[in-house]
């Protein structure tokens, strides 16, 4: 008798044991994220919101439009080591003044004394083992709000726009998209330069490799851009080489870990900030509308737009290398530069690509990931000369229709 009540406890026990496991199992799998799915559902209501004001504004043509980013949570399921550059030293250069400014920066162009507003900084180094280091941007962080009162992006370059789908060699444009490309040589320099015109910001895309996030996933920059249909692409901060700072792609949010990097935001609005890490806040981010984030850097103007000389990086990032970068004139209106290095072509120092963007006239500027992932790809074509041939990337930026032309 006694053995048979022994049984039955043990029995009840287990039953017991087993419930309490279902219990922790529901707690971590149903309760805990509940967290980062009202994060991702108020970033959806968010960006759904900013998107109906982007398209309220946008032309009327009769077109099939795409559907609002769907936020879906993502880990990262495996870590990579970390990809190295050989620096090269650095060398002279002048990047050409342009001379097509106009009032407003709308084009590119110089903005006469390269020099002005240089400033030293105090090096601040990096964390997590990422030597791409601090931010040299002022204390107070973001660029100054634009004060000028807000012009729909398809009433402020509705000029550079066609009614149809115009393709030449180096150019396209569409009702929603005016994109022209430009190799330059100076001396032992290459370098390319898109011109970029959007009405609806959502054109301007990224993609992930294999349509997937996290630190495992790697895919050619001609690939992503086939996949998705781009006019243009480059490769973007390769998120996946690290697990610090701000991952935040066509309204996504994956990541907004701390970092000491500079962080890129491009808004729904068509802003673009760069800010120090420090100064990153993802609330503040979901309530603006963030469209973009990236996390590499670093910021390549300063605060008030003038050139910057000292980078809180290491010699080896901010010598002669090859680059990929993002620079700003103002909403609507950016470029995407790859510089070649490492070859035929010289490379580019932190303080030479600064006074290039400078001279373009851009107003913030953004230093991407670079070295053997500096691509550019134009319609089906790898149009710069990558050092090594390229690598493959975790991520890259594109500029491609969300609306159907005949």
């Amino acid at each position: 008798m006694k053995r048979k009540y022994s049984r039955i406890r043990a029995l009840l026990l287990d039953a017991a044991a087993a419930g309490a496991a279902l219990v922790v199992f529901a707690l971590f799998h149903h309760v805990l994220p509940r967290e980062q799915q009202a994060l991702n559902l108020q970033t959806v209501n968010t960006a759904q919101a900013a998107r109906a004001a982007v398209e309220t504004a946008a032309p009327q043509v009769t077109a099939e439009t795409t559907e609002a980013p769907v936020i879906t949570e993502a880990t990262e399921t495996s870590e990579t080591a970390k990809a190295t550059e050989t620096a090269k030293a650095a060398e002279t250069f002048h990047p050409t003044d342009r001379t097509t400014a106009s009032a407003g920066k709308s084009d590119s162009g110089s903005r006469g004394n390269p020099g002005k507003g240089s400033r030293s900084r105090n090096s601040r180094g990096g964390m997590n083992g990422n030597d791409k280091g601090g931010s040299a941007l002022t204390d107070s962080g973001a660029a100054e709000e634009d004060t000028a009162e807000a012009v729909s992006l398809s009433e402020k370059f509705a000029d550079r726009f066609t009614d149809s789908v115009v393709v030449t060699e180096n150019s396209y444009t569409s009702p929603d998209i005016a994109v022209s490309v430009e190799k330059v040589e100076e001396g032992s320099l290459t370098y390319y330069v898109a011109d970029i015109y959007v009405r609806d910001i959502t054109c301007f895309r990224t993609a992930l490799a294999g349509e997937t996030y996290g630190s495992g996933f790697r895919d050619s920059i001609g690939d992503m851009a086939a996949l998705n249909n781009a006019l243009l692409a480059v490769n973007g901060d390769y998120y996946g080489n690290t697990s610090e700072g701000v991952v935040i792609r066509n309204g996504v949010i994956y990541r907004a870990n701390a970092t000491n990097c500079d962080v890129c935001v491009l808004y729904y609005d068509g802003r673009m900030k760069v800010m120090p890490g420090s100064s990153f806040s993802v609330e503040e981010a979901i309530a603006d509308g963030a469209w973009q984030a990236w996390t590499f850097g670093p910021a390549l103007l300063d605060t008030d737009g003038s050139v910057l000389t000292e980078f809180a990086s290491t010699n080896r990032i901010i010598s002669a290398n090859p680059r990929t970068a993002i620079g700003y004139y103002e909403p609507g209106h950016y470029c995407l530069v790859v510089v070649d290095g490492r070859g035929e072509s010289s490379g580019i120092t932190l303080p030479q690509l600064s006074k290039l963007f400078y001279n373009l006239g851009c107003t913030a500027a953004y230093n991407l990931d670079g070295g053997n992932s500096s691509v550019m790809v134009w319609g089906d074509e790898v149009i710069n000369n990558p050092s090594g041939g390229g690598r493959e990337s975790s991520d890259a930026l594109l500029i491609a229709e969300v609306r159907d032309y005949e």
